[in-house]
């Protein structure tokens, strides 16, 4: 059974503080990396190309795969044990999917002769997308070991926490990838 620590004073678990503060690292990260971008294209030397059609595949399963493991909340509070199962592993599918994804995006910058190592522009999108990769596959990590969890049982209406601090984590990398996704359009 799972513990959950929690603060004196506000009852929040330790563990989703802990949370909130690397969440709130990896948001100046990524706030830098952008800034920086917006910096760098004003300097000129900037080569325009079309964002690969597998990243708007991506934004799409990446936003499914947070209506499942939002579902998956929403069963494990009724214990409703098989379909937070169900859930889970639909949502690390997803994620997987994601990451196919990515890599055919690449693919397809490297056909416009976008590459990582040449102009700036194409070596920050491999930066932002690959950064945001890594994290997502720390998130892919975390869902096969709740989804292990949540297969053993481990969980209940009762003791959630693992599966509520993956959603977390899920949910901020959506919302990430929605940013990202959103800037790059605006600004390739």
């Amino acid at each position: 059974m799972e513990m959950a620590i929690t603060t004196e004073r506000t009852k929040i678990p330790t563990l989703k503080i802990v949370l909130w503060i690397g969440l709130a690292s990896i948001v100046m990260l990524f706030a830098g990396l952008t800034s920086a971008y917006l910096v760098r294209e004003a300097e000129g030397n900037w080569i325009q190309f079309v964002l690969p059609k597998a990243f708007y595949v991506s934004t799409a399963l990446i936003i499914l795969s947070s209506v499942t493991i939002q579902m998956a909340i929403s069963a494990i509070k009724k214990n409703k044990l098989q379909a937070v199962k169900t859930y889970l592993i639909i949502t690390l599918a997803l994620g997987i999917g994601f990451v196919f994804a990515q890599f055919f995006g690449w693919s397809s910058l490297v056909d416009q002769k976008v590459y990582f190592v040449g102009n700036p522009s194409g070596s920050f999108v491999y930066a932002l997308t690959g950064l945001h990769l890594a994290h997502l596959i720390g998130g892919i990590l975390a869902l096969t070991i709740t989804s292990g969890k949540s297969i053993l049982e481990k969980y209940s209406a009762n003791n959630y926490l693992g599966i509520s601090l993956c959603s977390m984590y899920w949910h901020f990398l959506d919302g990430l990838w929605i940013y990202l996704f959103v800037f790059l359009a605006l600004n390739h």
